[in-house]
């Protein structure tokens, strides 16, 4: 019941009251007499109120008690606001309210007017807290640890490491692995799906950046700190407190830079620039590369400590050409999807483009595929997947549909072949359907004779017999 009060009162007269006042404001009031029936409607029937009322002290004891047992609970509704009314309430029972995350705690007899504000600023909580409740929960539902796809051993190995670290409160870790393997969706599933998911995840490619923009993006500036920066930026450092930095790219920041990012993993605080403060922060910081940092930490080009740092997990990703059957079930999901998204019908896989698709090597991974797959759906004109846009490096592309049936010249326009390639064509076709007799070729076209000479020898067509003049020998 979205627009539920929960009234916990044992004193029927001023429940009563409560009630039709609350009536009377449009919202839905449900009364319980003490904690026994509070407990009951908040954990056994999944009564979701709003707001929660309630008498500090009842006859079966304080409901401090049962909102510390209700915040604990799986079956109930976290985003509730809670507002104690009490006739003799102490320092400790308000200090005690207000740690467990109580909205407000008003001394008896409260003005109602006093009481309608707090109420309307409970519900207005309440309603946001849903809401980004509902937003994590969709996004979980996008970032499951079966969101990396596969069926190869490889893949459910992922999944199966995903699956322990999603559990745990890691501090940091590393993922490698090829250009394209998935590192941000693998981060996504990490942080969605992990404890931080109510927290920020905040991404940033090193290599995006040069150093200076780089520095003042990570760890954000006072107003004057340096030419042009006329107010206070929060870095992303700061931006990511309580959830996931993604520094993708890592190998490619500067290491003076590194130095700096070290000392935040280890002491979790940092100095913007140009202020006197430092700033307390708590964050997972997810750092991925193409290179291999354990080996460039030893070269010297990345630094040793930091690495150390970092890789309290390392996770590599598999390459798509180490599990190649894992295409069976990746094409139909990105062909879903791309039709979806361009309103296409492709329904169908030829054996031809499985063929293809099973024989390439895939060097940029799933992001490659996803872009082959996203331009055949883009151009297709029917329910199969058109073979000739898999357009794939070292592949001859296949000829295109074109013949003569009768007198009918058939000619693809899927953008196979070019206006060129279609006239030289055309041409051919009457030349060797005339037997090269250049009179006949030309009435048979509706042009002249000497516009068909020019069009056959900028094509180079000519009889087996015919000089280099185009004359008949």
């Amino acid at each position: 019941m979205a627009e539920t009060i929960l009234l916990i009162e044992d004193e029927a007269l001023l429940g009563a009251e409560l009630v039709r006042h609350f009536d009377r404001s449009g919202l839905k009031t449900v009364l319980v007499e003490d904690l026994a029936q509070a407990r009951h409607a908040l954990l056994e029937t999944g009564l979701s109120p709003l707001v929660v009322i309630s008498d500090m002290n009842l006859p079966d004891g304080n409901a401090l008690d049962l909102l510390e047992e209700v915040r604990g609970h799986e079956s109930a509704d976290p985003s509730a606001e809670w507002i104690f009314l009490t006739g003799f309430g102490t320092v400790a029972d308000s200090v005690r309210a207000l740690r467990l995350g109580a909205y407000d705690f008003l001394e008896k007899p409260c003005d109602p007017k006093r009481l309608d504000l707090i109420v309307a600023g409970a519900r207005r909580s309440a309603i946001a807290q849903r809401r980004l409740d509902d937003h994590i929960d969709q996004r979980n539902r996008f970032y499951p640890v079966d969101a990396f796809i596969g069926h190869s051993r490889a893949a459910e190995e992922v999944r199966a490491l995903l699956g322990r670290l999603i559990g745990v409160p890691i501090s940091a870790l590393v993922i490698g692995g090829e250009t394209g393997t998935g590192k941000g969706l693998v981060t996504r599933i990490l942080h969605y799906s992990g404890p931080r998911a109510k927290a920020p995840l905040i991404e940033l490619n090193c290599a995006a950046l040069p150093r200076d923009l780089l520095e003042s993006e990570l760890f954000g500036h006072e107003a004057g700190a340096f030419t042009g920066a006329n107010k206070r930026r929060r870095g992303l450092i700061e931006q990511a407190h309580g959830g996931t930095l993604f520094l993708d790219e890592i190998a490619e920041m500067e290491i003076d830079l590194q130095s700096k990012l070290l000392k935040v993993i280890e002491d979790q605080r940092f100095r913007p620039l140009g202020s006197e403060r430092e700033v307390t922060v708590d964050l997972q910081i997810v750092a991925a590369s193409n290179r291999d940092l354990a080996q460039i930490a030893r070269s010297g080009e990345f630094r040793a400590d930091l690495y150390h740092r970092l890789s309290v997990f390392d996770l590599e990703l598999p390459s798509l050409a180490s599990r190649p059957e894992d295409l069976d079930e990746l094409v139909p999901l990105l062909i879903d999807e791309f039709n979806i998204k361009s309103g296409k019908n492709v329904t169908q896989v030829s054996d031809e483009a499985w063929h293809a698709l099973r024989s390439y090597d895939w060097p940029g991974n799933v992001r490659e595929l996803r872009n082959v797959i996203e331009r055949c759906v883009l151009f297709s004109d029917g329910s199969s997947l058109p073979t000739q846009w898999l357009q794939l490096p070292g592949r001859t592309p296949p000829e295109p549909a074109r013949g003569v049936d009768g007198e009918v010249l058939t000619l693809p326009l899927d953008g196979s072949m070019s206006l060129e390639d279609m006239d030289r064509f055309i041409v051919q076709t009457a030349l060797e359907r005339a037997e090269y007799n250049m009179t006949a070729a030309a009435r048979n076209l509706g042009t002249t004779r000497q516009t068909l000479r020019y069009r056959a020898q900028k094509y180079e067509l000519k009889a087996p017999e015919q000089d280099d003049d185009g004359q008949e020998g």
